[in-house]
């Protein structure tokens, strides 16, 4: 046994299972079985900012309260909260608490965005053929059937189509609708080299049972499709819908069935970025998937005050092993808006990787990737081509995505030193830092790819 072994280590074994939405006062007479009602949960859910103040009553004050109204003038997403969710917030701690911070922003807490971030930083809408398709890597596509979720993220990265318009942002939404999704059925049908579907949104914990078996049932038709992958932050943030919707979760096992009798996989990749997320509630539901054959991946958002420390990240990575969800992925933050806050260097990512690695079995340690900016897809944090740590500018190439381009990644501005900002400040230096960056890694750029950059990033810019 290792030496520096202590009973802590073991922390992740251990599932909060005490009656904690009893603290919350407009619920202190909610019994058990009525809070793992999924139906209950979804009429409670918190969706305005008069929901908050009244479940909290006497729990939260007017400056908290003005902070939030505050942020919900300029963040991208309206608030859409579970009292699963809710009710774990530290609300004797709101500011610091991890899980207010992904859910429920405060203006005191924002900073001004980026200049060079992007409502669509992925290109998720540039690389679609056909309406609700993302065609980017060879042999895999994202659909897109939903814009709605059980819970609204504060840090989403498709904030520009998800969390209804606001104050600040107009938004072209849309729900389920089978007629809509013929178009991206029968291009899947004629891309043979097509084997991977992600089906994501929006979140497919809303699709109904009808709707997950009907495009489980396209997809399993097309012979050259492999692998069905059902997004869902569902098993975070509502678990108990997985514990007491048995027609949701019957026509997931059935498509997930069929799959498997067809040689192909039909598995779900979830979203825990915390652990104070996980309760014996999530446990409970990985053990009805687990013991259905049903395999679950986790990936996680990299976010300051959530997860962007050492013991943090290997508590979740252990945690989730031990419950039977693989670690997957843990992203750097997408430069979309609103969302500065939450950003976190590229710097920390690497070192945050070089921690968690060896901390427990390789199969179980997650893939630490920046979405590069701009189509270039995920790449592992330290495969960058240049990296500017005094100005925070990364250089990324993603040859088998998008050829020799360049895809430019950039830290949060107050992250970076104060000469650094005020070169950033300055619009001439700025343009200077970036060009000497991508000198560094192509010094006989052509012309061509040289205004396709400039481009991109004059998109970020008059995006205002």
């Amino acid at each position: 046994m290792n030496a520096d072994f202590t009973l802590a280590d073991l922390v992740h074994r251990s599932f909060r299972d005490d009656e904690f939405w009893k603290q919350i006062p407009a619920w202190e007479n909610v019994t058990r079985e009525r809070f793992a009602d999924h139906h209950w949960q979804s009429k409670n859910s918190i969706k305005r900012i008069e929901d908050v103040s009244a479940v909290l009553q006497s729990r939260i004050n007017s400056s908290l309260i003005d902070d939030i109204l505050a942020a919900l003038k300029i963040a991208p997403m309206n608030i859409r909260i579970t009292p699963y969710v809710f009710s774990l917030i530290d609300w004797d701690n709101p500011y610091d608490d991890p899980l207010r911070k992904q859910f429920l922003p405060v203006a005191s807490q924002m900073y001004k965005d980026h200049p060079y971030c992007l409502a669509d930083s992925l290109y998720e809408d540039v690389d679609s053929p056909v309406q609700m398709l993302t065609h980017r890597y060879p042999d895999k596509v994202l659909f897109l059937p939903l814009t709605t979720c059980p819970v609204y993220c504060s840090y989403c990265t498709r904030s520009r189509i998800i969390g209804g318009s606001t104050d600040a942002y107009d938004k072209e939404t849309y729900g389920p609708n089978p007629k809509s999704w013929e178009p991206a059925f029968e291009y899947l049908r004629q891309h043979r080299e097509i084997e991977d579907v992600v089906i994501s949104g929006g979140d497919a914990f809303n699709l109904t049972p009808r709707y997950i078996s009907h495009i489980g049932e396209q997809l399993l038709a097309i012979p050259h499709i492999r692998r069905l992958r059902y997004a869902t932050k569902g098993i975070a943030i509502l678990p108990m819908k997985i514990l007491t919707d048995d027609a949701w979760v019957n026509a997931f096992l059935e498509i997930h069935r069929r799959g498997r009798d067809l040689g192909k996989q039909v598995v779900i990749h979830t979203h825990f970025s915390s652990p104070i997320e996980i309760t014996r509630w999530s446990q409970l539901a990985m053990e009805r998937l687990f013991g259905a054959g049903v395999t679950v991946r986790n990936q996680a958002v990299l976010q300051e005050g959530v997860n962007n420390s050492v013991d943090i990240m290997t508590h979740l990575t252990r945690k989730l092993a031990y419950m039977n969800i693989q670690p997957y992925y843990v992203y750097i933050h997408d430069m979309v808006p609103g969302c500065e806050h939450l950003r976190t260097t590229l710097d920390e990512g690497i070192q945050l990787e070089k921690h968690v690695r060896g901390s427990t079995a390789g199969f179980n340690i997650p893939t630490f990737v920046c979405d590069a900016p701009a189509g270039g897809g995920k790449r592992h944090v330290s495969s960058y081509e240049h990296y500017d740590r005094e100005n925070g500018i990364s250089v990324w190439q993603a040859p088998s995505v998008k050829g020799d381009e360049l895809f430019l990644y950039f830290d949060p501005l107050h992250k970076l030193d104060s000469a650094a900002q005020r070169r950033w400040s300055d619009e001439a230096a700025r343009v200077e830092m970036i060009n000497q960056a991508i000198v560094r890694v192509q010094p006989d750029l052509s012309a061509e790819m040289r205004e396709k950059i400039s481009k991109r990033l004059e998109g970020g810019v008059k995006k205002r």
